[in-house]
């Protein structure tokens, strides 16, 4: 049965932190950044949007975040479990973000993604993501350089991106 999205919320922390130390265990977030980053996701003058991907029996599969900054978003996080790939989940986080984006009102989109992350680059460029550039030994430990890619026009690539078939998680995050 298909993982339902929503919201992330305060008590969802704990299960992403879990699943982010199976998916990212060399450079995962810590409680506090997620603590951080869900300060600013309610209210009026809210810049993140988060959510979970929860399956009907309750456990939480998959997460993805995106922070606005005037007209411009950046993809945080969009990480699903290792089951779920290719289920289509990573597409279905990437959409909602970019719907979010669209609603913050966001000209454009970028995010940082591992260089030998191919599988991920493949669903951004899916979406309609281009290379721009490279940020040299960004993911640590490893020196592991991220490659940089833009998307104009978020709204128009919601309603155009093929589903995929394969996934992979996706580390794209500004926290250093």
């Amino acid at each position: 049965m298909t993982a339902v999205l929503r919201e992330m919320r305060w008590w969802d922390i704990e299960p992403v932190l879990e699943l982010e130390h199976e998916l990212f265990p060399e450079d995962a977030w810590s409680a506090g950044m997620f603590w951080s980053e869900l300060a600013h996701a309610r209210g009026p003058g809210a810049t993140r949007h988060y959510i979970v991907a929860e399956t009907p029996e309750g456990r939480l599969v998959g997460y993805a975040g995106l922070s606005a900054a005037g007209d411009l978003g950046d993809v945080q996080t969009i990480a699903a479990a290792r089951d779920q790939w290719g289920t289509g989940l990573g597409a279905r986080l990437l959409t909602d973000l970019l719907r979010a984006a669209t609603a913050f009102e966001c000209a454009e989109v970028l995010l940082e993604v591992r260089v030998d992350n191919t599988r991920a680059q493949k669903l951004y460029e899916r979406f309609g993501f281009e290379p721009i550039g490279f940020r040299r030994g960004y993911y640590q430990p490893g020196n592991v350089d991220a490659l940089v890619m833009r998307l104009s026009d978020p709204a128009t690539s919601v309603t155009s991106a093929a589903p995929l078939n394969s996934e992979n998680p996706v580390r794209s995050e500004t926290h250093g």
